[in-house]
């Protein structure tokens, strides 16, 4: 559950190369099964559906579980759509949506903003989870247990300039100074492997790699962003679609969400069960981790949002304007271009 590490890249291939050139993809084993499918099948209903394909932002995780349950439980196929989940492809999840050779996938508010300064006609349609879930995570023999902390100590990260920019906004308002952290890239090593090794903190999702330092055994202090800085209770991930799609099929977009929405709705009163279906189309994952994740996760799809998915314009201009603060972007966005409510169901 990492942040995109070639953002630039991902925006140059959307700008400058053809889909063939970065659309390769594999697909995630999908079913169109469950109890509302069961009962309205293709070949009982005569209706012919939509193939659509969802890419997903990285490898499947509970971010994703709202997605698997409305293909299993049939709430794809009642709003007339074949829905396959798809993982990314060379070119990431943004380059496919943004180039229109898939209709919806996975990113983050953080990608939808810095896309929008290049003219890249990505729009979020939904966030996933209502608060920001990341924070820095430290062992706690490390004794992080505030920003200030961080002096004296080595960072493990990805080499994003938001990382050095998060770090020194919550670091200032504890009156230390982001000079004094050791920045190293660690590359493809997980968390557990790169604290033992060469690093202090790290940047992770709490309900992906802290919940699986609790089933390890491994306690961890968790510094959440969003409690240093109202800026920083930004959204990710979100689901994104492209400006064509909204423009020339509106339709699908509403009845994809619609069931998307019965999906993450199912996520969040069945848990065990919503656990048990990612498993179940993703065997490869630890089960005892999906489960414990997802228990920790579901309640804060929607959390105090009205409904799940939706959107709040201060999110996006709070965000944004910490971004262009911190010469993250290069201008300012309309904002209101940049996210819509409009096809969540009522």
């Amino acid at each position: 559950m990492k942040w995109p590490k070639v953002l630039g890249m991902l925006l140059m291939c959307i700008l400058l190369v053809t889909v063939a050139a970065c659309g390769g993809k594999e697909a995630v084993p999908t079913e169109q099964k469950g109890a509302a499918g069961a009962e309205n099948t293709q070949e009982d209903s005569n209706i012919a559906l939509k193939d659509v394909k969802v890419v997903l932002d990285w490898t499947p995780n509970t971010n994703h579980t709202g997605l698997y349950a409305a293909v299993d439980q049939g709430f794809y196929q009642a709003a007339g759509l074949n829905v396959e989940i798809v993982q990314p492809g060379a070119g990431g999840a943004d380059t496919m949506v943004a180039s229109g050779e898939v209709p919806f996938g996975v990113s983050y508010q953080e990608s939808v903003t810095q896309a929008r300064t290049q003219d890249v006609p990505l729009v979020s349609i939904a966030a996933v989870i209502q608060h920001n879930t990341s924070g820095f995570a430290a062992p706690v023999d490390r004794k992080i247990k505030s920003p200030k902390d961080f002096e004296g100590k080595t960072y493990g990260g990805w080499g994003s300039p938001v990382e050095e920019a998060v770090m020194q906004s919550i670091m200032e308002g504890e009156g230390a100074d982001v000079s004094k952290v050791n920045n190293i890239n660690m590359g493809d090593a997980d968390f557990f492997t790169a604290v033992k090794r060469d690093i202090d903190f790290a940047w992770i999702f709490y309900a992906w790699t802290g919940i699986e330092a609790e089933l390890r055994g491994e306690p961890i202090d968790m510094l959440y962003v969003k409690d240093y800085a109202e800026a920083l209770d930004y959204y990710t991930p979100v689901l994104v679609t492209n400006e064509q799609t909204i423009q020339k099929d509106p339709e699908l977009v509403k009845a994809f969400l619609k069931a998307t929405s019965e999906g993450y709705q199912y996520a969040i009163d069945h848990p065990e069960d919503a656990a048990n279906i990612l498993l179940k189309a993703v065997p490869d994952l630890d089960k005892d981790l999906v489960l414990a994740s997802q228990k920790w996760l579901s309640p804060k799809y929607k959390d105090d949002a009205p409904r799940w998915g939706e959107q709040k314009e201060e999110v996006w201009t709070n965000y944004t304007d910490w971004m262009f603060s911190k010469k993250l972007l290069d201008k300012e966005i309309d904002v209101t271009k940049a996210y819509t409510n409009e096809f969540l169901p009522q």
